[in-house]
């Protein structure tokens, strides 16, 4: 029996996702203002994360909720392994390291992992979809807003392995309806979709606070240099 997850994951998370594409970082990104060493710092987070969840997902991948969104076509820690490569250099492992927001965001996938394996439909959820929907607008943006050439710095947002989004997406739709949940486990995974909207607004907040530090400094820097320059 058809449970109308993947319909009532979207009508239940609506205002998370209002909330998450206001915080200042992320209108900046989409208003095409990006500064790459908040942007690489966001690359690196989401590596952390997705490793955690592809993690969880290959450990539960037996678990007949799992087992019907098994789509490792889907998976970014390659991806962004090559973009960590392209802003970091061939040491980047060496380089980065999950932030307080990303860390506590981590966590929160390792323990829905362990236990209550049917709520990892929802950071999968979150996650997959809304980068396999936005991916190349945001592919765009990234590369005319730091003038990178060439699709060096943006294999985040490429699915080699996914033909036809469209169809993807409504094969991806029907597994989530068709996955044999109670109503009291569809409610609990629309409500961990919200969780994981809100810990992913924390990673943005953070970054939207280390771009004010930069531009702090510029500032101040600027103010220096004109000082130094009339005295």
């Amino acid at each position: 029996m058809s449970t109308n997850l993947a319909q009532q994951l979207r009508e239940g998370t609506t205002k998370s996702h209002s909330m998450a594409e206001n915080v200042s970082f992320v209108k900046s990104f989409l208003g095409g203002v990006v500064d790459k060493k908040s942007y690489r710092q966001l690359l690196s987070n989401l590596f952390f994360v997705y490793v955690a969840m592809e993690e969880e997902i290959e450990k539960n991948k037996e678990h007949i909720a799992i087992r019907s969104i098994y789509f490792p076509e889907l998976y970014r820690q390659n991806s962004l392994i090559e973009d960590l490569n392209y802003y970091y250099g061939s040491d980047w492992l060496d380089n980065v390291e999950p932030s307080l927001a990303t860390q506590i965001y981590i966590d929160r996938i390792h323990s829905v992992g362990d236990n209550q394996p049917e709520l990892l439909i929802a950071h999968a959820y979150t996650r997959y979809m809304g980068d396999l929907s936005g991916g190349q607008i945001l592919k765009k943006i990234a590369q005319n807003a730091m003038q990178l050439s060439d699709n060096f710095g943006t294999s985040f947002y490429d699915f080699k392995d996914i033909k036809d989004e469209k169809i993807f997406k409504k094969i991806y739709k029907d597994s989530l309806n068709n996955i044999p949940l109670s109503p009291n486990q569809v409610n609990q995974i629309i409500a961990e979709a919200n969780i994981s909207f809100n810990l992913n607004m924390k990673i943005f907040q953070e970054l939207n606070s280390n771009l004010i530090k930069i531009m702090v400094m510029l500032l101040l820097s600027s103010l220096n240099n004109l000082r130094k320059k009339f005295s």
